[in-house]
């Protein structure tokens, strides 16, 4: 009977990370700014980069935080309620990033399939890592953010935060004892990563990806 309810109480948490990073935090801060809906204002996605190109920096800088905290509270919330269980933490990290990149209250039926939209899960990768270690979170924020505005690329900064912290976690669990649960979940994150954002990839080796502008909103694809 107690595995009945672990095992229920697991799938709970899990399901409730992903409700919790499905929550379109960028299409309701630029409908509540200026009434657009994001979804049909450039890229389409639901994360900081395309809010910023829609409705200035402030609804980009809010919607990166929102999102950021969905992946916090996430794993918070499933280490907490769980007792502490890392591992079941760092799943609750990887269903609020799908969550994020594939949202249920963004589901939509075209040519006969359903179709999940939202972000490229950048913000919320951040944000579950910082709750499994800190200091892998905020070396994968500062390092993201270095890249974003040394290159202007949303994909490239995206990519080195996620980068960042695959690299941490492993290492901290290889050379520091740290719980292989954070590797997990950095490795799971940056593969999440990479499968959202190849639109992007492809577009950066053809020359066709451009860079973000913190002045003015673009028209050209992205995050």
């Amino acid at each position: 009977m107690r595995d009945h309810t672990s095992i229920l109480l697991s799938v709970v948490l899990l399901l409730a990370a992903y409700l919790l990073g499905a929550i379109p935090v960028g299409l309701l801060i630029v409908r509540w700014r200026t009434g657009k809906d994001l979804r049909a204002e450039h890229s389409g996605r639901t994360g900081g980069t395309n809010a910023m190109r829609a409705a200035g920096w402030v609804a980009g800088v809010m919607t990166g935080i929102g999102d950021l905290a969905k992946g916090t509270l996430a794993v918070l919330l499933a280490r907490e309620l769980s007792g502490g269980n890392e591992w079941l933490a760092a799943g609750a990290g990887l269903m609020a990033i799908l969550g994020h990149n594939y949202s249920v209250f963004l589901m939509e039926r075209g040519q006969g399939a359903l179709r999940f939209r939202g972000g490229a899960g950048g913000a919320p990768t951040v944000g579950a890592t910082m709750a499994i270690w800190p200091v892998a979170g905020v070396a994968g924020l500062g390092f993201g953010l270095g890249v974003l505005f040394s290159t202007g690329y949303a994909l490239l900064g995206t990519l080195a935060a996620g980068l960042t912290a695959a690299v941490m976690l492993t290492w901290r669990a290889v050379a520091a004892g740290g719980s292989w649960a954070g590797a997990f979940y950095g490795i799971g994150a940056l593969v999440l990563l990479v499968i959202a954002l190849l639109p992007n990839i492809r577009r950066l080796l053809a020359g066709s990806e451009r860079p973000i502008s913190l002045r003015r909103p673009k028209t050209q694809p992205g995050e």
